[in-house]
């Protein structure tokens, strides 16, 4: 088949998976039209009609002024929205269909500042070429469907690479942030990062510093929920961007020593991600099977050893390597990263718990924790316990089939043991048996530290013995307070 028949045929497939928007998106560029101006479906929504993929997005551009596009959305959308002007971006709803209308732009970091220098154009041509990569700078004029690809993103697509319409110097330059969106594509659709584009991130990596934290975060929260992140992290940590936007994943990449006396920490943390994600369950699946992509278990997974190179110690006696204390170390550089990074403060808690729990299971050994080790377990790790089965299940890397095996054995042993103290006790929501009204009257005392002293030992014994009934709860906290001191009675 000859390229300009491949190309029709590859538009007319396009066209059809368009068809479900092609009558609002016709009917919109008629009226931009009417109204003597162009406009065109672009970026996301034309590459992945070609790529077969459901896009959320419905981008177009136009030569109208933002004041022009309101006037004509105002008349036609069911509401509309004038957030983005600055960017000259307006946004409108039309029944279940969301919009986003963007005037010919061509604008451009200045270098110093973290945000873009916006300059409006005046044609496609212009627009397209200030876009990030060739895949991106398709698009097809409305209402007629003219389909424009002046960079060859259609053939980029058929190669599987990511090439920049101009030279990747230039576009990054203009928008250091579309390094980062190099390593996302290659996360969400398994594409390669051309080798200029890859020779131009490694030199420019550090221009990453003028943008925002919150937009690097935007960015690499895509790339660690894409389809496959272990490649995009490859990129991001190979070309020195994660130097400077998480550091601690390349410190992973410890120094073997000539014994190899420990693992890759680096490779066994991708591997982890990996085995994680697998084990996430579907996306319409209940809370308790981890609905993928899950952000916390992702991140936990990533980031589950990185308190091991500030904690590596090369043992005298047997020359064995040691990370004591490991994930204590990495749940507080978890946090703080995160917080670096602009994360929110439930994500942060979460994913740095984890990270803290994540070896709690090892000294479970043999399956001979009592049950109060299995509350424990369970109320520690609280409403992140599916995703603490599945961390601790992928943080198995071992080669050695036999020892694999048995890991797994004896997890399942202890999840059997979960169900059935989860059955009988409500392990999720434990409590001591008396509340804290009740704990003051019994022992005539007010609100206060010894009162929570009180409702601690109570929980305490709910641990270790669960549920004993109201009767023994009483005689426990009177034994409790008779082996208290007596208050001084001079202060």
């Amino acid at each position: 088949m000859a390229a300009s028949d491949l190309t029709s045929a590859l538009l007319r497939e396009a066209v059809r998976r368009l068809a479900p928007v092609l009558p609002l998106l016709t009917e919109l560029g008629s009226r931009f039209v009417v109204a003597g101006h162009e406009i065109a479906l672009v970026g996301g929504p034309v590459r992945d009609a070609f790529l077969g993929r459901v896009s959320p997005d419905l981008d177009l551009t136009t030569s109208a002024t933002p004041d022009q596009t309101q006037a004509i959305l105002a008349g036609w959308a069911d509401n509309h929205w004038d957030v983005g002007r600055a960017f000259g971006t307006i946004g409108a709803r039309k029944g279940t269909h969301v919009i986003e209308v963007t005037t010919y732009r061509a604008d451009a970091y200045d270098r110093v500042s973290r945000k873009p220098v916006v300059a409006f154009g005046d044609n496609l041509m212009d627009d397209l070429v200030r876009r990030d990569f060739a895949i991106n700078a398709m698009a097809m004029r409305l209402p007629s469907l003219e389909f424009v690809d002046p960079h060859d993103g259609l053939a980029d697509l058929e190669l599987r690479i990511l090439r920049t319409p101009g030279t990747p110097e230039l576009s990054f330059g203009d928008d250091p942030l579309r390094m980062m969106r190099a390593a996302r594509f290659v996360s969400q659709l398994g594409f390669t990062a051309s080798p200029e584009v890859v020779v131009a991130m490694t030199e420019m990596a550090s221009s990453l510093g003028i943008v925002s934290a919150e937009r690097v975060r935007q960015e690499f929260v895509k790339l660690i929920m894409g389809s496959a992140p272990r490649q995009g992290l490859a990129l991001f940590v190979d070309t020195g961007l994660a130097g400077h936007v998480l550091p601690e994943l390349p410190a992973l990449k410890l120094e073997i020593d000539e014994h190899h006396r420990h693992k890759d920490v680096y490779e066994h943390s991708l591997i982890v991600l990996e085995q994680a994600i697998a084990m996430e369950g579907p996306a319409d699946g209940p809370a308790s099977s981890v609905p993928g992509p899950d952000l916390i278990l992702r991140l936990a997974a990533l980031l589950h050893d990185i308190g091991k190179p500030a904690t590596r110690r090369f043992e005298v006696d047997g020359g064995g390597v040691s990370f004591h204390h490991h994930e204590v170390v990495g749940a507080k550089l978890a946090a703080r990263r995160m917080r670096a990074m602009r994360f929110d403060k439930d994500t942060i808690k979460a994913v740095s718990r984890l990270v803290e729990l994540h070896l709690r299971f090892h000294g479970y050994g043999d399956g001979e924790w009592t049950d109060s080790a299995v509350r424990r377990y369970v109320t520690d790790a609280g409403p992140l316990l599916p995703r603490l089965n599945r961390l601790t299940r992928s943080d198995c890397t071992t080669r050695n089939v036999r020892k694999a095996r048995a890991l797994s054995r004896i997890y399942d042993d202890l999840e059997v043991r979960i169900s059935a103290l989860m059955a009988q006790e409500q392990l999720d929501a434990v409590r001591p048996e008396l509340d804290g009204n009740e704990i003051a009257q019994i022992l005539g005392i007010p609100p206060g530290p010894v009162l929570g002293r009180a409702y601690k030992h109570l929980l305490a014994v709910r641990m270790d013995q669960g549920p004993i009934g109201r009767e023994a709860a009483v005689e426990a906290l009177r034994a409790w307070w008779t082996q208290q001191p007596e208050p001084d009675s001079t202060t």
